[in-house]
């Protein structure tokens, strides 16, 4: 059994990069404690505490279209409603459990539950 680590993500606009071209894909990994904790310390996070989702982010984000490094430079300026898109993929990746959903077979009509499993 594989436990996966990295997960696949389109953003829904795109970011735009120095040279004009627009990166959508790109790859988050599962935090890690340090990566929660230790930009607390940050000075940015003292005085803005929203900025820690920007900083965090900066370190989870592992790949985006054909940029060499994401920096939280790169992560102020996406677009607000990619922002959200990863704020939620971030969430949704790094819960304890895959959630379970109530569903009905489309053939017998059978109702049971089953586990949401997320890209990756």
């Amino acid at each position: 059994m594989s436990f996966a680590t990295e997960f696949d993500f389109e953003l829904p606009k795109g970011y735009i990069d120095e040279k004009g071209d627009l990166q959508r894909k790109g790859v988050m990994r599962l935090a890690t404690a340090a990566d929660e904790i230790l930009p607390l310390r940050d000075p940015r996070v003292q005085q803005n505490s929203g900025y820690l989702t920007i900083i965090v982010l900066s370190r989870v984000i592992t790949k985006l279209g054909d940029l060499r490094a994401i920096d939280t430079k790169t992560i102020e300026k996406l677009f607000t409603v990619d922002l959200a898109f990863l704020q939620d993929f971030y969430q949704r990746i790094n819960e304890m459990e895959n959630p379970n959903i109530r569903v009905v077979c489309p053939r017998c009509e059978h109702e049971f539950d089953t586990e949401v499993n997320f890209p990756g």
